[in-house]
């Protein structure tokens, strides 16, 4: 099955540098559980964060789905994405290399 990657941006950088205001908060959190959903399904294999609060910040999300479009569908059913918390991008990807032991979370 095809695999995607999308890259993740926020909208408004003050939400990492000054905090995030309370829909920007909720909003989040349905992020989280979106993704965790997806984790759960097995669409998801990783998601997560650059822990730097500039510009450069990015989050990405490495899944599969049968098609480009079903991918498009995930990436923008995102509740940051669709609430405009953030920016994302779709890319194609292949995971060329994957650990057998998982990183502490």
């Amino acid at each position: 099955m095809p695999q995607f990657l999308y890259r993740l941006q926020p909208t408004r950088l003050e939400m990492l540098t000054k905090g995030p205001t309370e829909r920007e908060t909720s909003i989040i959190s349905d992020h989280f559980g979106y993704l965790q959903k997806l984790v759960g399904e097995g669409v998801v294999f990783m998601a997560g964060r650059t822990l730097n609060a500039d510009e450069r910040t990015f989050g990405i999300v490495v899944f599969e789905t049968a098609t480009e479009s079903a991918a498009a569908k995930v990436m923008q059913d995102d509740p940051a994405v669709k609430n405009g918390v953030m920016k994302a991008e779709l890319f194609p990807y292949r995971v060329a290399l994957w650990s057998t032991t998982a990183p502490q979370v």
